[in-house]
């Protein structure tokens, strides 16, 4: 079992805070062998045993706990009245009203609350309301491509190794097929895709028609690293005799991100300092998962390839990103604003061997006035820098160097 040194570092540092911590991310991401984790090293720092209660809704043995009531008795009961109780709440969004469970579990002195959910609507209407300042959420993806190396004991090449990332899968459980079954990744790949269909998207109940939703979900999957929109996505399917109104495809998209199939980058206006309302860039949470459902393996694509990893990367070591618009129109893949204010510029590409790909890649960042730090990722082995642009292969990027 790799640990997610990064994710359980955060919960270390809330631990016996006065504020939930809501774990989300897409299914079988690794939510519940997160908490697995950080239960055992609570057990191995002196946490007794009886001090932990924890649930996954998601199992029929707790499904006489779905009532609310219920569940508030059954975890006061079991509550250690002279002790702190961590309390482990898996797929709490099956839990109606499990808002207000969260609620009057934080206000005990002695409740340490951990929640996990599989779509981003537990972050929005009543716990948003009742919990205002109260919870945190600890977004986690899929395998980082240093967590998917570390999960291998055979000795291969970073190169190769990037290429089976690529191929297979970043999911925690397709990782660990990939030495065993690896026949059988893309089965498993369409179940993830089903569960997340059928137990995150359609109960919203707001999916006219699931073929014109997978028309949309395609489209998206096929245009990662190009701007696009509700308006442009329905043109375009529209045009290809698929009628669908732009009010839909918006729906759509948003019921994509809120279940972690998708995350929106918005543009940025670098001169302006503004976010700009249209053509923003969708990245996939996993190129394994585009791949098998779009049905193909396509190595003329890539560079967006890369440039999804490169994204999902930067979103793991924290800060906003945006996509980039110079003053002159031209595009920087990624600005990036940490928490302290700070901005890099990044430009990728997956290989600027060739002087006309190089100079396309360079000029919009030489454009850039100020003294913020400029990159291009590629996947070239030799670094070089080139008018204060810093040049960084993108394996040792990915590998943390």
């Amino acid at each position: 079992m790799i640990r997610r040194e990064d994710y359980l570092r955060k919960l270390w540092q809330l631990k016996d805070q006065d504020i939930i911590k809501v774990v989300t991310g897409l299914r079988r991401s690794g939510k519940s062998t997160l908490l697995e984790l950080f239960r055992t090293d609570l057990l191995a720092n002196g946490v007794d045993e009886n001090q932990i209660i924890s649930l996954n809704f998601e199992e029929d043995d707790n499904e006489w706990l779905l009532d609310r009531q219920v569940l508030s008795r059954y975890i006061k009961e079991n509550m250690i009245p002279d002790k702190m109780n961590y309390i482990f709440l898996d797929e709490i969004q099956n839990v109606p009203e499990f808002e207000k469970l969260a609620g009057s579990l934080n206000v005990k002195k002695n409740a340490d609350v951990y929640i996990t959910g599989s779509n981003a609507f537990i972050l929005s209407g009543e716990l948003a309301t009742l919990l205002s300042g109260r919870y945190i959420e600890i977004g986690i993806l899929p395998f980082s491509f240093q967590e998917f190396v570390s999960s291998f004991s055979a000795q291969i090449s970073l190169a190769e190794r990037f290429e089976q990332y690529i191929h297979y899968s970043s999911m925690p459980k397709a990782v660990s097929m990939i030495e065993t079954t690896p026949d059988r990744i893309n089965d498993y790949l369409r179940g993830v895709y089903q569960s997340v269909l059928r137990k995150d998207i359609m109960t919203r109940r707001e999916i006219k028609s699931e073929r014109s939703f997978n028309n949309v979900l395609k489209f998206v999957f096929d245009s990662v690293g190009s701007p696009v929109s509700p308006n442009s996505i329905a043109g375009a399917l529209t045009a290809n005799g698929q009628t669908i109104k732009s009010g839909t495809v918006d729906n759509y998209l948003s019921l994509l991100t809120s279940s972690f199939v998708f995350y929106k980058v918005d543009r940025f206006d670098i001169k302006g300092k503004r976010i700009l309302a249209t053509q923003e860039k969708y990245y996939a949470v996993d190129v394994g998962l585009r791949r098998v459902l779009l049905g193909r393996h396509d190595d003329a694509d890539l560079g967006h390839i890369l440039e999804n990893i490169v994204y999902l990367e930067l979103l793991r070591r924290g800060g906003e990103i945006f996509i980039g618009k110079t003053s002159s129109g031209k595009e920087i893949d990624f600005v990036v604003k940490s928490p302290d204010g700070d901005i890099s510029y990044y430009q990728v590409a997956y290989s600027v061997m060739n002087e006309e790909t190089l100079q396309r890649e360079l000029t919009p960042l030489q454009q850039i006035s100020d003294n913020y730090p400029k990159y291009l990722i590629t996947m070239d082995p030799l670094p070089f820098d080139k008018a204060g642009i810093k040049h960084i292969n993108a394996l040792k990027f990915l590998m943390g160097e």
